[in-house]
């Protein structure tokens, strides 16, 4: 079996990495690799189409493949709320949270990621046309096998963008550089009402939920395995990372995982299913009111509830 990813070299979406090179899946009898396949909707589309059995990405992005929920459900969390930096060039001196530096200048983001950017503005008054806010994919990321994050800082040091939005790996990377300032963290620094408007998830198909029971639940009890293992051994991280990653992101991959620790919550609140529901509908990608029994698997919410 395979689970995807849309971003490997990344503190994103790391539980799922830790799941398969920790050895959790195989404790469950599975027998998983993971793939990088970029972008998000790119890495839906094959699990709809059968390339991959699981998808560890950001939740909303199952809509680019599976209109209004239809096929697909969310197992667990990897992680709680929006998860992506904003930075930008260190030289602009933005100061933290003063998103108005975004104006006029070219703010480079990967398809899907980028909504959660663009909703964050318009909450608090920038229209990217009005005030000529470019947001785009940065060139070159768009392929099947790219790590965005840590493309997005070299492309911010080579001055071809003036800020991303991406991943904390991209932000650290451009931070201990010295070309990139954080002026937003989603999940600590965000303006209010944003947290929720997608996750870093594990998410299968109706198919394979009907064909395979026992799969997904352990694919659920994996995820939550190597959850509490890095919660347990920060130090496991390190080793993972150390197997996955080049440097310098190996020897930093320690330190995001510690930071992120807080987060390691693998519940699916109906919480959080409605303010992604209202943010997705807000884009323009979901028409209809879902009802959380029609996101969530929660045949299996007993094994995140306890």
């Amino acid at each position: 079996m395979k689970i995807a990813v849309p971003d490997m070299i990344s503190p994103s979406y790391f539980p799922a990495l830790a799941a398969v090179e920790l050895g959790f899946f195989q404790r469950e009898g599975l027998d998983v690799t993971h793939e990088l396949r970029a972008p998000a909707n790119r890495t839906y589309e094959d699990m709809r189409d059968g390339h991959v059995d699981f998808v560890a990405a950001e939740a909303h992005a199952a809509l680019a493949a599976f209109p209004e929920w239809r096929g697909v459900k969310l197992l667990c969390a990897q992680g709680q709320g929006m998860y992506w930096f904003l930075v930008m060039r260190s030289d602009l001196a933005a100061a933290r949270g003063d998103l108005s530096v975004v104006r006029g200048r070219r703010i480079g983001a990967a398809p899907w990621v980028e909504m959660g950017l663009r909703r964050m503005l318009a909450s608090v008054g920038i229209d990217p046309v009005r005030d000529a806010v470019n947001i785009a994919p940065i060139p070159g990321t768009l392929g099947l096998k790219v790590n965005i994050g840590v493309t997005a800082a070299e492309a911010l040091a080579d001055g071809r963008i003036d800020g991303f939005w991406a991943n904390g790996m991209g932000a650290e990377v451009a931070v201990r550089r010295g070309v990139g300032t954080v002026v937003i963290d989603a999940r600590r620094n965000a303006p209010p009402g944003c947290f929720n408007y997608t996750a870093a998830t594990v998410a299968t198909t109706d198919r394979l939920i009907a064909e395979a029971p026992a799969a997904a639940a352990g694919c659920i009890r994996a995820i939550m395995a190597a959850q509490a293992a890095l919660r347990a051994d920060i130090r496991l991280a390190g080793q993972v990372g150390r197997k996955l990653f080049p440097s310098p992101a190996a020897e930093l991959i320690e330190e995001l995982i510690r930071r992120d620790l807080p987060f390691y919550d693998p519940a699916l609140s109906p919480a959080f299913v409605a303010d992604m529901n209202q943010f997705a509908r807000d884009v323009g990608i979901l028409a209809g009111d879902v009802p959380y029994e029609a996101v969530v698997a929660t045949q299996f919410s007993d094994l995140w509830a306890a």
